[in-house]
């Protein structure tokens, strides 16, 4: 087993002045990082028997892409606003940095599917309860949420349990 905390690159001041960023590139550019990472995710969304993987834009994609074809599962995306092509479904997403909005398409979970949430990191943890809703919104059932990184210091998975209680919230790395 890697010591995958020790990968993650501090970049100061990105992408704003005071931010401390958590590069996670080198841990999807070694392939046993990465393959550790998604084998890790897997342990726990199996647990869970979901229909559909799901995730929040863009890292998340890189995390939740790979989960769904290893697990042999439908990928569905998250998005901000203006980025899908069809009939999508608008919540307000606040996050750290501004207020913005996410997106799905309207069909992208069928109602009553048990999705389990992937994304790179939860740091406020605002990001994570605007993807629960908009599942919920779409009629999907909220199964796990499932992060790589947790900021522990910024509460977000405190946050999420709050507004969420009925979701359970998973984090391999925490700093």
């Amino acid at each position: 087993m890697l010591d995958l905390k020790s990968m993650i690159v501090d970049v100061p001041d990105f992408p704003k002045k005071g931010v401390v960023f958590k590069d996670l590139t080198p841990v999807i550019q070694d392939r046993q990082a990465f393959n550790q990472v998604i084998d890790e995710l897997a342990e726990i969304a199996r647990e869970y028997s979901p229909d559909r993987i799901t995730a929040v834009e863009s890292r998340g994609f890189i995390f939740g892409a790979a989960l769904a074809r290893d697990l042999k599962l439908g990928f569905s995306l998250i998005r901000k606003k203006g980025k899908l092509p069809r009939k999508t479904i608008t919540i307000l997403a606040p996050n750290e940095y501004a207020v913005e909005y996410f997106e799905a398409h309207v069909d992208s979970i069928k109602p009553g599917e048990k999705v389990i949430i992937v994304d790179d990191l939860i740091a406020t943890g605002s990001s994570g309860i605007s993807a629960i809703e908009i599942v919920e919104q779409l009629g999907g059932q909220v199964a796990a949420f499932e992060s790589v990184v947790e900021l522990t210091s910024l509460e977000g998975v405190k946050r999420m349990r709050a507004a969420h209680p009925e979701v359970p919230v998973y984090t391999l790395i925490k700093f």
